[in-house]
């Protein structure tokens, strides 16, 4: 069997270990040593695992990664974005959908301070459905607002996502930090008018709230929230500036999450360990699945698949658009299936190359792959945030019900793809000023 052979052959081996629940990173990292054995000797296959882990994780991008999770674990387990939803609730009373509206409005800055689509919406939905269904909301529009609107998290910076994409794609971290900006914005408007023109149509949605607060009450609400606009202007701000790396931006979110904590009275020792437990966990978990991916590269570079796959797109003529289409497909495919996570590395050795030889600038496509995984969060059969925000509610709300409720959000999010897709200079206008 050729060495070419062998390489395609592993695309259905990994399916299947993967359909067998075998954890992604050790599948990858398994058939990345077993396919490299096969084509030379088990020596050879073997000292993968002496060069690849240490070069990996040894990238000083990917050590942005924990510092970021620590933000966010700080900012969660000192309570720090308790007040998020009450503050939008008050501050956009009296739109249509309001509570909905300010669901999204707390979504948008829970995630410039968590990094993680699961955690926003986690973080969210303990607050946010509750009440709105308290308020007699349609239970659709109460999940599959939270759901959506929490996979924001991936989008706007700081993005663990986008780290791992850049890592791989030899891309810059803070331009793709900056290039997200514009983008999770525009996801957070085009979700807030589908509300509003839903409930426009159909008032039984979501029913009016009887107080309607005065303009101090308002200002006062949206004080509340300082400590948000601080970490993102001491994190994106240093970025963008040139003042410091994503990393030491990083470190420095933590610090200022920690300092605003203690300023006003909600930092506890126990909250600050929890928070670097959760964080170790997560980063350990994360680097296991990168590693897995690091060796599952090589072995795809030796055996020819990706340059292979080039020259076979280039010689149909094939498009940077049709490319660029063809990836979307699937990825949207393997969203219903697989983490947004495992789906990145799982397809980052074969892509790449591609990605480079077309001309596409993998900036803007670290965007548009972020906004795919970030649809895959929220899709049937294996939507992650969907399950977050049934487990949080028991059996409250059914999960047909939940899904129900986020196909809404997913057609918005496929307009707001097309969108990113028309018009890169949305996703490329900020970083054009960091060059």
């Amino acid at each position: 069997m050729s060495n070419l052979a062998i390489g395609y052959l592993s695309f259905g081996t990994l399916l299947v270990l993967i359909s067998m629940r075998v954890p992604i990173g050790v599948a990858l990292g398994g058939i990345a040593v077993a396919g490299l054995t096969a084509i030379t000797n088990w020596r050879v296959g073997f000292s993968l695992f002496s060069a690849v882990p240490f070069e990996l994780i040894g990238d000083w991008s990917l050590s942005a990664v924990p510092m970021f999770m620590l933000m966010g674990f700080v900012c969660t387990e000192t309570r720090l974005t308790s007040s998020l939803f009450q503050a939008m609730r008050v501050a956009l009373a009296g739109v249509p959908g309001g509570l909905a509206v300010a669901s999204v409005a707390a979504c948008t800055l829970f995630a410039a301070a968590s990094g993680s689509s699961v955690a926003t919406a986690a973080g969210m939905s303990r607050i946010a459905v509750p009440e709105m269904l308290r308020n007699r909301y349609d239970p659709g529009l109460a999940t599959g607002c939270v759901a959506s609107a929490g996979t924001l998290g991936s989008l706007i910076p700081p993005s663990i996502l986008m780290v791992v994409f850049a890592v791989f794609a030899g891309s810059s971290v803070g331009k793709l930090f900056v290039a997200g900006v514009l983008p999770g914005i525009v996801s957070a408007l085009m979700f807030t008018a589908m509300i509003i023109i839903r409930v426009k149509l159909k008032p039984s949605l979501a029913p009016d709230l009887p107080e309607r607060p005065r303009p101090i009450e308002r200002l006062t609400a949206l004080i509340e929230v300082w400590p948000l606009p601080v970490l993102i202007f001491g994190v994106l701000g240093g970025i963008y500036a040139g003042w410091c790396t994503p990393t030491e931006a990083g470190a420095i979110g933590a610090l200022l999450a920690t300092v605003v904590a203690v300023f006003r009275g909600q930092f506890t020792w126990a909250a600050f360990w929890r928070a670097v437990r959760l964080s170790a966990e997560g980063t350990a978990a994360l680097f296991i699945i990168a590693v897995g991916a690091g060796l599952y590269a090589r072995f795809l570079g030796i055996t020819g698949v990706p340059a292979h796959l080039t020259e076979a797109l280039i010689a149909y003529g094939t498009s940077p658009l049709m490319i660029t289409l063809l990836i979307c497909v699937v990825y949207l495919i393997l969203g219903c299936f697989i983490d947004s996570i495992g789906i990145m590395l799982l397809t980052a050795p074969i892509m790449i190359p591609i990605l480079k030889a077309a001309g596409i600038d993998l900036i803007w496509f670290g965007i548009i792959v972020v906004k795919l995984l970030e649809i895959g969060l929220v899709t049937p059969p294996v939507g992650l945030n969907v399950f977050v925000i049934k487990s949080t509610l028991g059996g409250e709300v059914s999960l047909a019900t939940c899904f129900r409720g986020a196909a809404w959000f997913i057609v918005t999010d496929l307009v707001t793809l097309t969108i990113l897709i028309a018009f890169p200079a949305i996703s490329l206008f900020l970083p054009s000023f960091m060059d």
